[in-house]
């Protein structure tokens, strides 16, 4: 919007003041808000973010609906099984064929489901925004006993039936440095909707939406 315009005659060789057009001075009022904007979350942060606010929506919709307060251990496993139908990630079962192959040379009706990295990931997520939120440590259902079970029981079936094991293979020495990495397969992100973040969910109106990367 144009400023409105000094009254009276101005020296061009006079500075102009801040009641005349283009002598406005910032008050340091204005430099505190300017130095003080907010910056822009990283993507971890956009995700964690993203994350606490679809498992709010989902505790809303649970039938009946369920307060953080009274949320358990055993309500964030019911969320993670939950999630499983959003999932990409082919789970051989016992009777299948190609269970134990980690590259099985056709298609089978296994199901999918959430990749036990995707899983991990969410949950530490969730457990650090919990106690962001005003949570006690001690109240985590996100770091209960039970959750870790399960999310280890969902690795190792996870490496049996896929015929992956989850942990670091160290490679050979190349141009005098070393690299190592970890089973691609448990990092079958699930998403937004987005790409990158390497996050699981997003939230929604209804209920909470997922998507895998």
């Amino acid at each position: 919007m144009d400023l409105p315009s000094g009254s009276g005659s101005h020296d061009p060789g006079e500075p102009p003041g801040p009641s005349q057009p283009g002598g406005a001075v910032e008050s340091p009022a204005g430099r505190s808000r300017s130095q003080g904007a907010t910056p822009s979350l990283s993507r971890y942060e956009s995700q964690k973010r993203r994350d606490w606010n679809t498992f709010l929506q989902y505790l809303k919709n649970h039938k009946p609906p369920l307060t953080l307060a009274r949320c358990s251990g055993a309500h964030v496993i019911e969320f993670l099984k939950y999630l499983d139908q959003f999932g990409k990630t082919k789970v051989h079962m016992t009777g299948c064929p190609y269970f134990g192959y980690p590259n099985p040379p056709a298609p089978c009706a296994c199901p999918l489901k959430q990749a036990w990295g995707s899983l991990d990931a969410l949950i530490g997520r969730l457990r650090a925004a919990y106690e962001e939120n005003g949570g006690q440590p001690e109240s985590n259902p996100f770091g209960a006993r039970a959750v870790r079970i399960y999310l280890r029981e969902v690795k190792d079936s996870q490496a049996k039936a896929r015929g992956i094991p989850y942990e670091k293979k160290k490679r050979k020495r190349t141009g005098g440095s070393t690299a190592s990495t970890t089973a691609t397969a448990a990092n079958a992100s699930v998403d937004d909707g987005g790409g990158g973040d390497g996050g699981i969910i997003s939230s929604s109106d209804s209920a909470p939406v997922t998507s895998t990367l």
